[in-house]
């Protein structure tokens, strides 16, 4: 077919993805961000985008995308967009407005440090922002002067809650919450108090782990401390329940730092703290990932479920989530319109990219953005649902995608399992490709690719994610062996070229698979855990990885429980040639992982390459680097599961390389 695009490197770093989508108010229209998947400078770039929901119109670019434009939100009457932008100041954001119909977009704010998070009020003329204190003369002093050394809990810049008047510009900090640090604004529907989720700190460890929810009464200034919420909350919304107005959030289901997220609710007292914090979706077999609050009712939920994603409403008789839509494939970033009538999110299905869609809450929804029409000529692989029973019969799902073309029949291939990340990730049922090592990428140049759903995921509910807890690489891992030794029984999958990899902690199991076992002849650590000691000590969620390993190491001498669950303590095993990628400023998964891992496999002479990006952080960013770690896995895989047979014939099944 002459119309039909090869996939390479550049189409998968120059296409581009939406994000944040935001319906206006009355149900018209969308908003959105478009992003390059590559960036092209040290600073990204994005663009707002603008769609009408009843497709009578096609989608129109508000921004030119020379900037960082993110964060859109509608004026409650539908007449106005704020967003984000650098534009005056390029890593500095500040609160800019735009007309739909387009213009020139005007900066509201100059504000040293930036703007951090912003809220367009019910109240006319005011809008509620988040952002760090100005520095002050004496931090001017100590900048210039490089007299900045950091102490630990000193001169912290933690996000405070400011109150900006559009009619003088004025910005002005109410007292609501003392010393605490603001991560989410939300008001009332219809106008009135506002709800504030906070930290103690800006860091995730404690931040994570110590929120508290407030109240702000804007009449009267009169903050309100309803006390602690549930660990990791976010997702913070208002709905009326028929006793009077409620809160409710997404976080953490006790009483571990691991497993699936639950939806909580309270009810707001006229003073002071908040009463019991009820779990409403306890014992479900989906986990919710998305709370919307809506103008006039109850919230809505996003779930993921299974290799699907479904919107759920909240019923307020009963306190319990009720299934409205179900969406094949994933959905994120749900948005509603003001009567809760129009929805919209971005989604993707199996051989369709992510693309925001929007319609009637009940559905269809239409896809409305066109963000990546290059992507549409290529010829993708064929993606075939799995469903399998795990060693002790826990049910398993999963994928598998076969080269573009080809059949079962045509096997057996070389196979390449990616596990996820997470490892409260999952794969849905969308088009797989991006930067990572991805389905698509590899089975568009011959392989077979196996994305698996152990235990410990995300889309089966609480219970099935929380048994890794001190558990990585143990039932999660013969999950995934299950998956491979039923590929190979079907005859999909060659025994003698199987390959193993993935990005965070899908780079974890692919490095703790080669310590167990020799069946792989290549495999890929990207990102990836290789001590859990000491990612409790270094990584930005320190307790939550304590949890997964089992332990930290300043628990008293050892052998602890992590060392047992750490690829590092079976690195003298090793047989399997690996490749190591890192981002050298990862503060997620600190490089020293990888180091680590390095000199061990150095030590013990195992085969292994070992690449380090510079200025990355856990996610790579950099167009040139997206493009050499896409170039780099096919390379790794081509050389060791499908090498050329005598005479630089082709083996059986035509995996050439050029």
């Amino acid at each position: 077919m002459d119309d039909v695009a090869q996939l390479s490197a550049e189409l998968v770093v120059d296409s581009s993805v939406p994000s944040t989508p935001r319906l206006s108010p009355d149900g018209r229209w969308v908003v959105f961000v478009v992003t390059p998947v590559g960036q092209s400078g040290e600073l990204p770039d994005s663009a707002l985008w603008i769609a009408a929901v009843d497709g009578s119109e096609p989608p129109r670019r508000l921004t030119t995308g020379e900037a960082e434009n993110s964060a859109p939100r509608w004026a409650p009457d539908s007449g106005t967009i704020y967003f984000l932008s650098d534009l005056p100041e390029r890593g500095t954001a500040q609160l800019h407005r735009i007309r739909p119909t387009g213009g020139a977009a005007e900066a509201l704010t100059a504000w040293t440090g930036g703007i951090r998070g912003h809220l367009p009020l019910a109240e006319p003329d005011l809008v509620a922002l988040v952002a760090a204190d100005e520095p002050t003369a004496q931090d001017e002093r100590r900048a210039r002067d490089r007299d900045d050394a950091r102490v630990w809990g000193e001169r912290v810049r933690r996000s405070r809650l400011r109150l900006l008047d559009l009619r003088t510009r004025e910005i002005t900090t109410p007292h609501a919450v003392r010393d605490r640090h603001v991560v989410e604004v939300v008001q009332r529907p219809g106008g009135g108090p506002l709800a504030l989720l906070t930290w103690p700190t800006p860091d995730p460890d404690p931040g994570l782990l110590e929120p508290a929810l407030h109240l702000l009464d804007l009449d009267t200034g009169v903050p309100q401390d309803l006390g602690p919420a549930e660990v990791e909350a976010s997702s913070l919304v208002w709905w009326p329940a028929p006793d009077g107005w409620h809160l409710a959030y997404l976080a953490m289901t006790p009483p571990g730092l691991f497993g699936g997220d639950a939806v909580f609710d309270v009810a707001l007292p006229a003073s002071g703290p908040a009463g019991r914090h009820r779990n409403l979706t306890a014992g479900l077999t989906v986990c919710p990932a998305e709370v919307v609050q809506t103008d006039s009712g109850p919230p809505l939920v996003l779930v993921a479920d299974g290799l699907d994603t479904a919107i759920h409403r909240l019923d307020p008789t009963e306190l319990r989530l009720v299934e409205v839509v179900r969406l094949d494939g994933a959905a994120t970033a749900l948005t509603v319109s003001g009567r809760g009538d129009v929805v919209a999110a971005v989604r993707s299905t199996p051989y369709e990219a992510r693309d925001v869609h929007a319609g009637p809450l009940h559905g269809p929804l239409v896809r409305v953005s066109d963000t990546s029409p290059p992507l549409r000529g290529v010829r993708w692989g064929v993606q075939e649902r799995l469903s399998y029973a795990a060693s002790d019969g826990l049910t398993l799902d999963g994928l598998l995608i076969l080269p573009p073309g080809r059949t079962r029949r045509d096997g057996p291939f070389p196979l390449v399992t990616l596990p996820h990340g997470g490892p409260h990730d999952r794969y849905a049922d969308q088009l797989h490709l991006g930067w990572y090592p991805s389905g698509q990428w590899l089975a568009t140049a011959g392989y077979a690719v196996f994305l698996p759903n152990p235990r410990g995921g995300q889309g089966h509910g609480h219970a099935f994610a929380a048994c890794v807890a001190g558990a990585v690489g143990g039932a999660e891992w013969t999950d995934i062996l299950t998956g491979i030794d039923m590929l190979v029984a079907d005859g999909v999958a060659d025994p003698d070229r199987l390959g193993i990899g993935g990005w965070s902690h899908g780079g974890y199991l692919a490095a703790w698979a080669i310590g167990q076992t020799d069946r792989f002849a290549a495999a890929l650590m990207g990102a990836g855990i290789s001590d859990w000691g000491m990612l409790a000590a270094t990584g930005e969620e320190g307790p939550f990885e304590a949890a997964l390993g089992g332990s930290t190491g300043w628990e008293g001498p050892g052998p602890h429980p992590h060392d047992r669950r750490s690829p590092i303590s079976f690195a003298s095993r090793i047989r399997t040639p690996v490749l190591i990628l890192h981002g050298e400023c990862d503060t997620n998964v600190p490089i020293s992982q990888s180091e680590f891992f390095h000199r061990a496999l150095r030590r013990f002479g195992a085969a292994h390459e070992y690449v380090v990006y510079p200025r990355e952080n856990h996610p790579i960013r950099e167009r040139n680097h997206q493009l050499d770690l896409l170039r780099r896995t096919r390379e790794w895989f081509d050389r060791r599961l499908a090498p050329r047979a005598a005479g630089g014939v082709a083996p059986a099944g035509g995996y050439a390389r050029p």
